[in-house]
């Protein structure tokens, strides 16, 4: 009333659920959800001059120290104010603007805000087009900022000069545990990106959650990244998912994977690694590793030998306890096999996308909503927010999560 704005009627009814929660005591550290794209109900979502009236109240809250307004329409209207409530809101340890239409001059503002913040922990700018421009000065933040621990940055049209950026800085910051680099703009063939992150990997020994999707990465990309395991003792969670990966590439993650101690998770739904690759990896699981928990051949153009080869190192491997393989070809050893490891105890029925079931005396198998990263893009408007199960790879490797 006091500035003459029309209130939004969906930040209102949020800010009444935050008092009736207070009225009951439970105003300790709130994340306030007020994204436009989990509702089963249509709201009117946030725009720029919503959130600067958002952004005079949350200024003075203490108890609020996450705020979620992504698929909204802030814009770089909206960025203003968002880095004008990092300066002021000292209690917010988790911000996600993902999907929110802002630019280039949008992620400038935020990026030099964050120069003296000193308490953000987790930012997702996830979807926004901030380009190469704005990349560089995320980039050039990092270099002055010790205290955010993951950023997320995917699908926000980085180019190869800012990617070069952020690894070449990453070898100085001790702060950051975990980034999201996933889908840049890349123009050229020579996979500059893994060769500058390769070396990064060599040198930092604090990121522990590293995300390259659709890098266009090959086998010489893979090469680079696995010659850099072998003197990175720090990283857990490899992202390598919708990339130009085969099974030549799993030779030298299968090498790297023999003397690794530390990876738990690796992602490579999306890539071609076929019945060869799965051979290799599973060699390697069966007699050496014992450190990875989680691996995720999605859609990977295996059949059934490669299927069965993987199940059967669940079964002499026990810390090997998530698989996800549905988009390949099943034939009936597949599922018989998956069908015993769940009977068995040795595979969870949480812990795979698979699930048997039986047709004329035949065991088939179907899909079921489990996986690494479901929910990355999106929230299921019933049941739990972070449903364990949907995101193990999150739940396995936790890193600045949201409160």
């Amino acid at each position: 009333m006091e500035k003459s704005q029309k209130i939004n009627p969906f930040i209102l009814h949020i800010l009444q659920e935050v008092d009736e929660e207070i009225k009951k005591g439970l105003a300790a550290g709130i994340t306030l959800n007020i994204a436009g794209n989990n509702r089963l109900v249509p709201v009117e979502r946030v725009t720029g001059e919503d959130f600067w009236i958002l952004s005079k109240i949350l200024k003075n809250c203490l108890y609020i120290n996450g705020l979620d307004v992504g698929y909204n329409l802030l814009c770089d209207v909206g960025a203003y104010y968002a880095a004008k409530l990092l300066q002021k809101q000292l209690n917010l340890i988790y911000l996600n603007l993902m999907f929110n239409d802002i630019g280039p001059e949008g992620g400038e503002l935020i990026a030099k805000v964050l120069h003296k913040n000193r308490t953000l922990k987790y930012l997702r700018m996830t979807g926004n087009k901030i380009e190469n421009k704005g990349g560089m000065f995320f980039a050039a933040m990092l270099q002055i900022n010790s205290s955010l621990e993951k950023l997320d940055l995917g699908d926000c049209d980085l180019g190869m000069q800012s990617v070069i950026a952020f690894a070449t800085v990453l070898t100085q910051n001790q702060a950051i545990k975990a980034i999201n680099l996933n889908r840049p703009i890349l123009y050229s063939e020579q996979e500059e990106s893994t060769v500058h992150v390769g070396r990064m990997l060599k040198e930092n020994h604090c990121l522990v959650a590293l995300h390259m999707c659709k890098h266009d990465i090959k086998n010489s990309g893979i090469q680079q990244l696995c010659d850099a395991l072998y003197l990175n003792s720090s990283l857990r969670y490899l992202d390598v998912s919708c990339n130009k990966i085969t099974h030549d590439g799993m030779v030298y993650l299968a090498d790297v994977l023999k003397s690794n101690t530390t990876l738990e998770v690796i992602d490579l739904s999306f890539n071609r690694i076929e019945n060869a690759g799965a051979n290799y990896l599973s060699e390697t699981l069966t007699s050496h590793n014992r450190s990875l928990k989680a691996l995720s051949v999605v859609s990977n153009n295996i059949e059934g030998e490669g299927l069965v080869a993987l199940s059967q190192s669940m079964k002499t491997n026990l810390t090997f306890s998530h698989i996800y393989i549905w988009g390949n070809k099943f034939d009936e050893a597949t599922c018989i096999a998956y069908s015993d490891l769940i009977q068995m105890g040795c595979l969870k029925p949480d812990n795979t996308d698979v699930e048997p079931f039986v047709v004329d005396g035949r065991v088939y198998l179907a899909e079921v909503s489990n996986g690494l990263k479901k929910h990355y893009y999106w929230t299921s408007t019933y049941g739990e927010s972070y449903d364990h199960s949907s995101n193990a790879g999150f739940a396995l490797v936790p890193v600045g999560q949201q409160p």
